[in-house]
Formats: C-alpha cells, sequence, structure tokens
C-alpha cells in the first residue's frame, strides 16, 4: 500500500489515495495507531484517507493517533488541497472537500505548477453548547468557569466542525501542556472529548497558541484550532476579526467574516510503500 506523508506547519498525517487503495472502513482505526505510530510505525499525528465524493469533489476522513476518528482537520484538509492537485487528480484551483459530513470551499496559491499555500473557507462556528458539545445550558459556552486540579480557567468553546475548548493565559510557554491537557481532554463537560487551545495575546492581531488535541496529545499546529482560537478572542475582546496565530509548527492567517477563512502552507514530505 502506497502512502505519502504530508504537514501543515508541523501538523504531520499520513496520506492514502483511496483512488489507488482500498482500505475497508473498519481496518482505518488499527491503520492509523499502527501507521501514526513515531516508533515503531511511519509517524504522524494521525491518518488521512482521500476518497471520491458524489457530494463535492472530494472527500477526506481523517483519524487520530489513537485510532479514533477526528472529523475536520484544518491542517490536514490544506494538504489534501495540494496533494490532488499537485498529483494531477483535479487541474481547479478552487474546489470543494467533504469532510465530517460538512463541505468544504479551497482555494489554491499555486507557482510553477505546485501548490504553495491553501485558503480554506471552514464555515461559520457553532457556539452552542449541545451542538458542539458541551455539558451547559444556555446559547454559548463563552468566559464559563472549567475547574481542573482545583483550579479555576476559563474558557469559551467553539465548534469548527470538531470541538475546541480556548483558554487564554498569561504565558503559554510555562504550562505544564501533558498534566493538563488530558484533563481538559477528558473533562465531564466533554462528552465528546474536547481540543483545547492556551491562548497568550500578543497584540490585537496576533495570538500565540500551543494546543492539545483530543488522541493525539500536543501538536505542532492545529488548523481549527487556531479558527476556534480567533472566534473565542474576539467573543472575549482580546482579538480582532483578522488575525496571526502563532503556533509552535508556524504561523496561520485567520479571518472571521461572515464565515471563517483560514491560509497557511501545506508541505509534502516523502511518499512510501507499506509491506506487510
Amino acid at each position: 500500500m502506497r502512502f505519502t506523508k504530508m504537514h501543515g506547519i508541523g501538523n504531520d498525517y499520513v496520506y492514502i489515495n483511496c483512488f489507488e487503495e482500498n482500505v475497508p472502513e473498519d481496518a482505518r482505526g488499527e491503520l492509523a495507531r499502527k501507521l501514526a505510530d513515531r516508533h515503531f510505525g511511519v509517524g504522524g499525528d494521525g491518518l488521512i484517507f482521500i476518497f471520491p465524493s458524489d457530494q463535492a469533489d472530494f472527500c477526506m476522513d481523517m483519524y487520530n493517533l489513537d485510532g479514533s476518528a477526528g472529523g475536520m482537520c484544518g491542517n490536514g484538509i490544506r494538504c489534501v488541497g495540494k496533494y490532488v492537485y499537485d498529483r494531477g487528480l483535479t487541474d481547479k484551483a478552487a474546489f470543494t472537500v467533504e469532510s465530517g459530513g460538512e463541505i468544504k470551499r479551497l482555494s489554491l496559491s499555486v507557482e510553477n505548477g505546485t501548490v504553495q499555500s491553501v485558503t480554506v473557507d471552514m464555515g461559520a462556528p457553532i457556539l452552542k453548547p449541545a451542538d458542539i458539545p458541551v455539558q451547559a445550558e444556555g446559547t454559548d459556552f463563552i468566559a464559563r468557569p472549567i475547574e481542573v486540579f482545583g483550579k479555576r480557567y476559563e474558557g469559551t468553546c467553539v465548534s469548527m466542525g470538531n470541538p475546541h475548548c480556548v483558554v487564554f493565559v498569561d504565558n503559554v510557554d510555562s504550562l505544564d501542556l501533558p498534566h493538563i491537557g488530558p484533563a481538559f481532554e477528558h473533562h465531564p463537560l466533554f462528552p465528546e472529548r474536547v481540543n483545547t487551545e492556551f491562548i497568550q495575546v500578543l497584540d490585537r492581531h496576533t495570538l500565540k497558541m500551543r494546543v492539545w488535541e483530543r488522541g493525539s496529545g500536543e501538536t505542532l499546529a492545529c488548523g481549527t484550532g487556531a479558527c476556534a482560537s480567533v472566534v473565542a478572542g474576539v467573543l472575549n475582546d482580546r482579538c480582532e476579526r483578522e488575525a496571526t496565530v502563532r503556533l509552535l509548527g508556524g504561523d496561520l492567517s485567520i479571518r472571521w467574516a461572515d464565515t471563517v477563512y483560514m491560509q497557511g502552507p501545506a508541505t509534502m514530505v516523502f511518499d512510501g510503500v507499506l509491506i506487510n
């Protein structure tokens, strides 16, 4: 089975082209655990399958490092855009990709026949707790208290196709993320677990972010998390609707207009063949 390793500012995944390869759905989670393992596999934050779609130009299916279904993946969908264009599966510089039951529109920046960056219309943020989901009443979950290990944090919850909890802190570098990250991920408030973004506001147009992703742990970047962070920043009057999010792996440009737009690079690392 052939595969490709790609990354979006360090958020790396193993990609399987299911136009050519046949992987049964019930085998994908276990395959993700094996291939994404950094010691005994290829290594990555998860596994992404690229399929035909009867609703969009393409379909992607993402699995986390632990084999669980991941829903939407912002960095992953940009890499899918690069993959299908660079490999000749499309000659269009704008097209749609179905993921997690939603359809996203991609616009490619192409130089010398190769995709350099991708802008994705990520859709409108979901703020209603029941739809994120969060075990809380009301029409939104903005700056509400969340207790972890006896300490009170203020969290703002947003779904960008997967659930996020955004927490503003004074200094992201000093956080013991391996300790508190799992406590947020498995907090009783979140029935489907949650991705947690810890945000330091540098100025009204710049946020610094570390993220603990459900099923994968701390990653170098999270595209949907960057989108959720700008949405939370606006809702808490901490940033403007257009901002740069600085992650461990690089920067993403986020703009919340009618919907949320994410722009950033996509990088091919290598191709390989899995031999059983």
